[in-house]
């Protein structure tokens, strides 16, 4: 009998409430329903040693805002190693972090304990590099909080765990599974206020569509996203493909 692997993954925030999202709709909410994920989001503030569950302070040094303190999230690892008898690999959401890719996530998702550390206001003390394995960011703009960055990777690593997308062909065709866009899809009717369905796509003809496909993937990765398809090393079928849609837009000419 096929063993299935369950992931841990966990979320550290003041506003852990958010995270509903995740557990309530959508893909990842079946994955908690069929246990191929365990997800939990935790109270930073639970992890507080002061009445009042204080979790920042004005920085030393002065400047304007407040710096989460170091000694809650410390806490929770403590606490998180001493419960699960693991240590997590722990995400901290951070500008100054890698932008977070495609090729992150399926990294991550081969993870069996997922932390991920959520900041607000200046951040978090420095000093909690420490125990981060990894700062990652989901682009080059702010936000008010590591909640939403954080709920859109857990979104993306949940893909690539066996069983939580029903059909796997999907994750592996998705846009950036292989270094590309992907191809465009249509569905009925098959006209549309004088808009076509390409002809090739009702011809049944399963090796003509997926040359169409991949030569639809190219030309949308190179005119949307020449960074991309730069970093691409070609294989033979590649190149065939390439040659095939030199040749067609020549003939159009």
């Amino acid at each position: 009998m096929k063993m299935i692997r369950k992931m841990k993954i966990s979320a550290v925030s003041i506003f852990p409430q958010i995270f509903s999202v995740l557990s309530d709709y959508g893909v990842t909410g079946k994955a908690l329903e069929k246990k191929l994920i365990d997800f939990t989001a935790f109270d930073l503030r639970e992890f507080t040693s002061d009445k009042h569950k204080v979790t920042d302070r004005p920085g030393f040094g002065g400047g304007a805002g407040m710096v989460m303190l170091i000694e809650p999230f410390f806490n929770f690892y403590d606490y998180y190693m001493k419960t699960y008898s693991a240590k997590p690999y722990v995400v901290l959401m951070s500008p100054a972090g890698k932008t977070f890719t495609n090729d992150i996530a399926r990294e991550l998702s081969q993870k069996d304990d997922l932390v991920f550390f959520c900041g607000r206001y200046e951040g978090i003390d420095e000093r909690i590099n420490s125990i981060v394995d990894m700062e990652l960011s989901a682009g080059d703009f702010v936000m008010t909080g590591g909640e939403l960055p954080s709920m859109l990777m857990i979104d993306a690593i949940s893909r690539f765990i066996p069983g939580v997308v029903g059909d796997e062909n999907s994750v592996i065709n998705d846009s950036f599974y292989d270094g590309l866009l992907d191809y465009p899809h249509y569905t009925k009717p098959a006209v549309f206020r004088n808009m076509t369905v390409p002809e090739v796509l009702r011809s049944g003809n399963h090796k003509e569509i997926d040359l169409y496909r991949k030569k639809q993937s190219f030309i949308n990765t190179i005119l949307k996203r020449p960074d991309l398809f730069i970093k691409r090393e070609l294989s033979a079928e590649d190149k065939k493909v390439l040659v095939e849609i030199i040749t067609e837009l020549i003939k159009d000419a």
